[in-house]
């Protein structure tokens, strides 16, 4: 197992860090000010070729590995300082347009895929609700078989990408009997009657992705639009996306705590105080310390997850390990840069402000910190994970 990038890679890394920096870091403070999505910036990511990174050529993606799609997060992370926009970005990549590609027939994937990889269609996941969050498998959302048509009633909640989202995997009860053994994927266009995007939502972090509710009122969806088997589609899409979810959605976060890292040593060495740069005093260096162990520990879980995923290998206990552990880190990462800056860190003048809102998404959104060591923990003595 060797996790050194090769030549092409890390060319391929530095210019996805070029194109952030020069294309998505300049207004980033200001998006996240406005609550602000930029669509003439997500065209140009689209042109650049982040969307449709890991589908097959022939579907208009690159055919990028799990590893390289990660890396590109990583890199859009530490070149961008937006995480509003890796956020979207990842929704749509990952848990929007995997599961087309992984479960979807070919006529679906010849209708969807290409327009998800152009970025001309932005896609998202339909799960959470009002009542079932961290119990995904308790759905209310209901999907009734008619003459041709699946009809589906019900509210989905905290969907990224929901505002402006063009198509969406959306998962209902077609059995509302077996629990999650009678869950069913559908894939459903915005302009299906019946679908209709509820009340946006405001939220303190992560502000330049946009995210709203998603409302089924009688939603005729096609039932050639059935993503993979009915009932089976719980585990189905849980299976398709979960070590996807879990490193290429988690790349950003890597990224953004080196170039945080980078700004807080630069900041401590520029800051005096006591007549030296607060640099020299080892409380300051003891919090760097964590901060440089946090990061190099959690790139290396972050890379065998996808390194896992690439060779065809499913371990859903690192993931969860990986989902938990980076999220939680790289809250830490956020407290210590805003303790090393001090009152400025408590303003908006830096970019640690923001990052310390952004980062508490990681321990509630895909998963609860609560949730994946109920995994973990049902994994190391025997049980099944959950998912």
């Amino acid at each position: 197992m060797d996790f050194s990038l090769t030549e092409e890679q890390e060319l391929f890394k530095q210019s996805v860090i070029e194109f952030a920096t020069k294309e998505i870091r300049p207004g980033a403070a200001e998006r996240d000010e406005e609550a602000r999505f930029d669509r003439d910036l997500w065209d140009k990511a689209a042109e650049f070729g982040l969307m449709g990174l890991p589908y097959p050529e022939e579907y208009g993606g690159s055919g990028a590995s799990v590893m390289d799609t990660t890396l590109a997060g990583e890199a859009m992370g530490y070149g961008g300082c937006d995480a509003g926009f890796s956020l979207s970005w990842g929704a749509h990549v990952v848990i929007g347009g995997v599961p087309i590609w992984q479960l979807g027939t070919e006529e679906q994937k010849k209708k969807y895929l290409p327009k998800i990889a152009s970025g001309e269609w932005i896609s998202g996941l339909g799960l959470t609700e009002p009542e079932a969050g961290s119990d995904a498998a308790g759905i209310l959302t209901t999907a009734e078989k008619k003459d041709g048509y699946y009809v589906l009633n019900g509210t989905k909640t905290f969907i990224t990408n929901g505002p402006l989202g063009s198509v969406f995997v959306v998962l209902a009860k077609t059995d509302k009997e077996k629990g999650s053994a009678g869950i069913t994927g559908f894939i459903v266009e915005k302009d299906f009657p019946g679908f209709s995007v509820g009340k946006e939502i405001h939220k303190m972090g992560n502000r330049s992705s946009p995210t709203s509710e998603l409302v089924f009122d009688n939603c005729e969806v096609p039932a050639e639009n059935l993503l993979g088997e009915e009932n089976k589609g719980f585990m189905q899409v849980a299976l398709a996306t979960l070590e996807w979810e879990r490193s290429v959605m988690l790349g950003p976060a890597i990224g953004g705590m080196e170039i945080q890292l980078e700004e807080c040593i630069n900041y401590a060495k520029q800051r005096h105080q006591f007549g030296r740069p607060i640099a020299k005093f080892q409380a300051v260096q003891f919090m760097l310390a964590d901060m440089k162990m946090w990061l190099e520990t959690a790139r290396f879980v972050l890379y065998k997850v996808a390194w896992n995923k690439d060779q065809g290998i499913m371990d859903p206990l690192m993931a969860s390990l990986s989902k938990l552990y980076i999220t939680e880190v790289c809250c830490k990462a956020a407290r210590n840069a805003v303790q090393i800056h001090g009152g400025y860190g408590y303003t908006k003048e830096y970019d640690v402000e923001r990052s310390i809102r952004d980062a508490q998404l990681g321990v509630l959104g895909g998963g609860t910190s609560e949730i994946q060591r109920w995994i973990i923990g049902r994994l190391l003595v025997g049980g099944q994970s959950g998912l």
